[in-house]
């Protein structure tokens, strides 16, 4: 004997733009987001954190087998997590960093490597400030 379950949603539809498809949301629309995109180094910082959480916490063996999982090198994999030297504060500004408009990012994961390669976190946060876009 079998019973029937019945669900009741509430639906929206929302045209993304001239001609698209509808798109279907469940409950209250969502305010749509700001204008831009996350710049590259927010985006590798966070990816950092996360992978360093993953081998922490033993959900991943190793940085090894995190390259070969992400499909890229061990030499990527030390770069991206190069980011985690940086001060704290200064990673937490890289989360923070608002979104790019137009054009390329202020901040580049080149320009980053020699402030994170620098063990005094002093000397790092002077270059950061240096770095910043006035």
């Amino acid at each position: 004997m079998s019973t029937t379950l019945t669900i009741e949603v509430p639906v929206h539809f929302q045209r993304c733009g001239h001609g698209s498809r509808k798109q279907m949301r469940s409950g209250v629309p969502t305010p749509p987001l700001p204008p831009g995109r996350v710049p590259r180094v927010a985006r590798l910082m966070a990816l950092a954190l996360r992978m360093d959480e993953l081998v922490r916490t033993g959900q991943v063996a190793s940085y090894s087998e995190l390259a070969s999982l992400g499909q890229v090198t061990r030499a990527r994999i030390s770069q991206i997590l190069n980011l985690l030297y940086l001060a704290p504060d200064i990673q937490e500004a890289l989360l923070c960093l608002s979104p790019t408009v137009r054009g390329r990012d202020a901040i580049l994961l080149a320009d980053l490597m020699p402030i994170a390669a620098l063990l005094d976190w002093r000397k790092q946060r002077r270059l950061w400030r240096q770095l910043l876009p006035s």
